[in-house]
């Protein structure tokens, strides 16, 4: 399964972001191996339309799952149009944390 993770930084131990939208990078994670690659957000910094740019990097990265601390609307039905599963609350831990807690859960 592949997961992305909007972070605060570009490794499994740095904090979950909370702004799906305008975190400064998602990190894709495989949940089997653990293996993973951090990619910068380009709506990060856009004026307008951060969460849909920051919806076509996941749509281009073939992910089923984004962890995140929360999502507006128009990113959530963009997400689970692409059959991204967008599960939210996740703010206040580690990337790996918060993949850690998914898997436990499912």
């Amino acid at each position: 399964m592949n997961i992305a993770v909007s972070a605060a930084g570009d490794s499994l131990d740095d904090q979950v972001d909370g702004r799906f939208g305008r975190c400064p990078f998602f990190v894709f994670v495989e949940s089997e191996s653990m293996a993973y690659k951090a990619v910068p957000n380009p709506g990060a910094g856009a004026m307008g339309g951060a969460a849909t740019k920051a919806a076509q990097v996941l749509a281009e990265s073939n992910v089923d799952i984004v962890l995140t601390g929360s999502v507006g609307p128009n990113a959530e039905r963009s997400l689970n149009a692409l059959g991204v599963e967008v599960v939210t609350d996740a703010s206040g831990t580690t990337v790996r944390e918060a993949v850690s807690n998914f898997l436990d859960k499912k």
